[in-house]
């Protein structure tokens, strides 16, 4: 697994999320989250968080069962594009290009070797505030004030039968970097870091216990302090949402975190306020053992049974 000089990928794009009780998760991310709903085609509403700068973070599908959809990166440039494009085809799982969802140009669309779908573009339009002008003309938007106050997608984490045949996957097709893992005591990985920038994360693989494939563990909102997290977690207490873990902060990549289900069933993870930015170009792989990872997380609390069980669409 080579080493990329640099990264083609910029960031990790807009994420379909699948829930089978649509009001109820629209509900979830516009009102609890602030997120804004741009758009609306069929069956699926097209929502934003406040400092996006692309038209849409989350599309939101109605379908029978939760899960994942398709995931969208963006490419650095067009010549980027074209690398990842040969390098996805290279390993014999593109689907070929189709014209882009809303607000986005060509892309090509790929699956990793567990069957989640996902999409590499370039072009894409920026979002325009109108009656949501910010004060500060270097934000996206205003400050809803309301709410999470959802800054930004972070990160997702996949459910995978197959940690590192997944990981070696997008190291190799999307050039991504790995920054931490988790050895088991037979020698597999049971999970997976890597990144495109300077953040220590943006795509996770989890070891699919239930051997399903194609499943969701969850996606990750960035606020902007812990106090928002800890603010959150009075929010969905207030609201019914089911809090699943934490507030607390992880061992690995030191994020503080707050794990939740939103209605349709999805886990949704409150998180990176205190994250690790890697900015040594010949920064090391952290690996954890079997051993290390039985103490729980950084202060002490142990990793619940369903962070290891539950996963979306539900088996």
């Amino acid at each position: 697994m080579a080493v990329p000089e640099n990264f083609d990928v910029a960031h990790l794009g807009p994420v379909e999320l699948l829930t089978p009780s649509f009001d109820e998760s629209l509900w979830f991310f516009r009102d609890l989250l602030a997120m804004r709903e741009v758009a609306r085609i069929g069956d699926s509403a097209y929502l934003r968080t406040w400092d996006e700068y692309q038209l849409y973070t989350v599309k939101l599908t109605a379908t029978d069962a939760a899960g994942v959809g398709r995931t969208s990166f963006r490419a650095s440039s067009r010549d980027a594009l074209e690398r990842r494009v040969a390098a996805i085809e290279a390993t014999g799982l593109g689907d070929g290009w189709t014209d882009g969802e809303v607000g986005t140009g060509p892309t090509f669309l790929f699956r990793d070797p567990d069957g989640h779908a996902m999409a590499v573009y370039y072009e894409t339009d920026r979002y325009v505030a109108t009656d949501d002008r910010p004060a500060l003309k270097n934000q996206a938007s205003a400050f809803p004030g309301r709410g999470v106050n959802a800054r930004r997608l972070d990160h997702i984490n996949y459910l995978a039968k197959d940690v590192e045949a997944c990981g070696a996957f997008v190291a190799d097709a999307l050039g991504m970097r790995e920054s931490e893992r988790i050895r088991l005591d037979n020698g597999r990985f049971a999970a997976w870091w890597f990144h495109f920038g300077l953040k220590s994360y943006d795509v996770v693989y989890s070891d699919d216990w239930t051997r399903h494939g194609n499943r969701l563990h969850h996606i990750a909102f960035a606020p902007d302090t812990r106090e928002d997290i800890l603010k959150a977690a009075d929010i969905f207490l207030e609201n019914g949402i089911h809090i699943e873990s934490g507030p607390h902060k992880h061992a690995i990549n030191q994020t503080f975190f707050l794990y939740v289900w939103e209605p349709g069933g999805n886990r949704i993870e409150f998180a990176n306020a205190g994250a690790r930015l890697l900015l040594d170009p010949d920064q090391p792989v952290v690996e954890w053992s079997e051993q290390e990872r039985r103490k729980g997380q950084a202060w002490g609390m142990k990793t619940i049974e369903s962070f290891h069980t539950h996963g979306t669409p539900v088996v």
